[in-house]
């Protein structure tokens, strides 16, 4: 549904961002018969290093909505089990085989194809509008309560009345921050640089980047061309600026799979885009008239990847605690707690176990423990397989017309 941006709107939820979190959300909600507004600030969802691992438990989402069949007929990658070289040893870290879901593993896909696919299905529903180009300004108020937002695209001016709005805008939330909601980090002990390098026909098969780290180097497929990254310890990257690009290549050559002379692709710093690696939560979640949910409440590690797939299950929760709400006159506080009441464990328990592998020091001279543990205890890969893969609390759709 294309709308004209110098308009003023009137919806019953207006979503800023539209990541995951975001167009999941719009489109349960459009599919509850809900009208809803995703403001995106971006023209497109073509952007580089964002996570590309759809897991078990968001695919099971899709199998319910009846767009599974349709969703894997898109290019993607399916790995069973994920694994890593750790002291010199590879060993499986998670296995998904035993799952009780239809799809025991993770598809790895673009994130954009991932987001053109559900703005396609989510655009064929009445009640749904996707404004792209657009940025949130600021929020609307009515007697202390949010009740819509600002926004613009290049110099025209849109308003946006609501009766409710969605911070799903990531870890640098405009939302959170602009609504004066405080939380808790928990910091993080490293960053990734991440940086792209052309495929040359003869490249070997380098475990395709899906096995996780190798002495903190990750490669990701993506077709024509590998998603490099260097996990680095936090703080270091002005220092990698600093002493200039060819120190940085020096510092990959020593732990890439491929010769020296392919990082000559790298020309200088501007080549380079740093994740910042943060784990925090918000001590709220809602306010009067405003709810945050994904990234914009809980920023996660990558550790894993689950920080979209916990998005999405965010977002099925809120649409099934709020659709029904929505459609009525008001939506109250006491309402939009409930989201957070839902999500508040797996959110928590997730963020324990990926504190607990980030922050840890240990003597280097005795190597990680993890290859030992594995092999006394060879459950402890399906345990894992089941904490990545599906989480600590599953998410399953209702309104879902048959």
């Amino acid at each position: 549904m294309q709308a004209s941006l110098a308009e003023t709107y009137s919806t019953d939820c207006c979503i800023v961002g539209g990541g995951p979190a975001g167009l999941m959300l719009g489109y349960l909600l459009a599919l509850a018969g809900v009208r809803v507004v995703v403001v995106e600030k971006h023209a497109d969802f073509l952007r580089d290093f964002r996570g590309d691992t759809i897991h078990p438990s968001t695919l099971e989402i899709l199998h319910h909505l009846g767009l599974l069949e349709e969703f894997l007929a898109l290019p993607h990658q399916r790995v069973e089990r994920l694994q890593a070289e750790i002291g010199g040893e590879s060993v499986t870290l998670a296995n998904f085989t035993r799952l009780p879901v239809k799809c025991r593993f993770i598809a790895f896909m673009p994130q954009w194809d991932f987001l053109n696919f559900i703005a396609a299905k989510a655009s064929q529903l009445a009640g749904f509008t996707l404004l792209k180009s657009t940025r949130f300004d600021g929020l609307m108020y009515k007697d202390e309560k949010v009740c819509g937002i600002h926004a613009s695209s290049g110099a025209e001016k849109t308003v946006i009345n609501a009766k409710i709005v969605v911070g799903a805008d990531g870890r640098g939330s405009q939302v959170r921050e602009k609504a004066g909601l405080t939380g808790r980090s928990f910091g993080s002990p490293r960053d990734v640089v991440w940086f792209r390098l052309l495929k040359h026909p003869d490249d070997p098969q380098w475990s395709t980047g899906h096995q996780g780290p190798k002495q903190n180097f990750i490669m990701i497929d993506r077709g024509d061309y590998w998603q490099c990254g260097l996990s680095i310890p936090k703080g270091e990257f002005l220092n990698i600026v600093g002493g200039g690009i060819e120190v940085f290549k020096r510092q990959v050559a020593a732990v890439a799979p491929f010769p020296a002379e392919r990082l000559e692709q790298l020309k200088g710093n501007d080549d380079l885009r740093l994740l910042s690696i943060r784990i925090d939560r918000l001590d709220k979640w809602a306010k009067e008239g405003l709810l945050c949910i994904g990234d914009a409440a809980h920023a996660m590690s990558p550790i894993g990847g689950v920080g979209v797939n916990l998005a999405i299950q965010d977002a099925v929760a809120t649409a099934n605690l709020l659709a029904t709400p929505l459609l009525g006159a008001q939506v109250s506080l006491r309402q939009l707690t409930k989201v957070q009441k839902r999500r508040q464990f797996p959110t928590s328990a997730t963020q324990f176990i990926q504190i607990k592998m980030s922050g840890r020091k240990r003597d280097a001279s005795k190597g990680s423990p993890i290859p030992r543990l594995v092999k006394r205890l060879p459950f402890l890969p399906y345990v894992f397989g089941w904490i990545i893969g599906m989480g600590f609390r599953t998410e399953r759709p209702r309104n879902v017309p048959r």
